[in-house]
């Protein structure tokens, strides 16, 4: 994703049905996005597309603390349950464990959205345990769950050494 194509980010996490019932609700300026482009350092933002190029979703991956990344995703409601954000989530695990010196990628979404939970346990994500009250939506203190996979548990690349 480059700078350009914030304005398209913009209006996909400004919208409720693309970001989920499960998500805090953003209004994000082009200004915002573009500070948090600005200041990603060692993270990147990706559009999931599809063969014929049409942008359906974003995976994206941040700087966490010490050797660990964390990842977000998200895609267009008509675009969910056809395998397309298992496989964007692969490919950014396969990414990160070729291309940095991690040992554990990590994930945390909300407790309610098992279509997410399902997604990062194909891929090989574990639950750790829930963090309870941590953040604010939609009126209420709400939990999250933080998943990951370790370097050892991921053990070869899925997808992108096979070029699938």
């Amino acid at each position: 994703m480059e700078k350009e194509d914030l304005p398209l980010l913009q209006e996909w996490v400004n919208n409720l049905n693309i970001e989920g019932e499960y998500e805090p609700i953003k209004q994000e300026t082009i200004k915002d996005l573009e500070k948090q482009y600005d200041d990603l350092k060692e993270g990147q933002w990706f559009f999931i597309e599809k063969k014929d190029g049409k942008k359906i979703g974003y995976v994206a991956h941040f700087v966490s603390m010490g050797k660990q990344k964390e990842i977000g995703y998200a895609l267009l409601p008509e675009e969910r349950g056809k395998g397309y954000g298992t496989e964007a989530v692969t490919i950014m695990v396969d990414y990160l464990f070729l291309s940095k010196d991690i040992m554990r990628i990590q994930a945390d979404i909300r407790p309610e959205n098992i279509a997410s939970q399902k997604v990062l346990e194909k891929v090989g994500f574990k639950k750790e345990g829930i963090l309870r009250k941590c953040y604010f939506s939609r009126g209420k203190l709400r939990d999250t769950a933080i998943f990951s996979i370790l370097r050892e548990e991921w053990k070869e690349p899925k997808i992108i050494a096979k070029g699938k």
